[in-house]
């Protein structure tokens, strides 16, 4: 499992369901499970955007935390096809001149784990793969229970 470091509001967007990519500067042959850390930057001038703002950003929210794992979800495909010039269908959410990491199946946490993050991807220690997996496995033993 690995784990990317975004700024808010975007992490909060991502773990809400409504940003399925995310831009990055470099691609990345990685697929699989990816945490979300939302770093301790914020992006002041996204918060008042009318796409974060319709996406339900709330300040209040635990997701909105930074410096925290708020959610879990796939990176299924990176696609590069801006970088080079050209086009892609990759949604609102997609900056030309960037990679788009595109992502799938979030989940936001029930409770945000604090934890130190890094630029771009990085590996997260195994007790904190370890601790997310147990309040993934508690949530969903829940739900099936309810």
């Amino acid at each position: 499992m690995q784990a990317i470091s975004v700024q808010q509001p975007w992490a909060f967007v991502i773990a809400r369901g409504g940003k399925t990519v995310s831009n990055q500067g470099l691609p990345t042959a990685y697929r699989g499970p990816l945490l979300i850390h939302a770093s301790m930057r914020v992006d002041l001038k996204a918060c008042d955007s009318p796409l974060i703002q319709a996406a339900g950003w709330d300040p209040r929210d635990p997701l909105a935390t930074i410096g925290a794992v708020i959610a879990v979800g796939e990176l299924d495909h990176v696609c590069s096809a801006t970088v080079g010039g050209g086009s892609c269908e990759c949604g609102p959410w997609s900056e030309p001149g960037m990679h788009h990491w595109r992502l799938s199946d979030v989940r936001a946490l029930p409770r945000p784990r604090v934890a130190l993050g890094r630029p771009g991807l990085w590996e997260p220690k195994p007790t904190l793969i370890q601790e997310i997996t147990a309040m993934i496995t508690a949530t969903a033993a829940l739900n099936h229970t309810s």
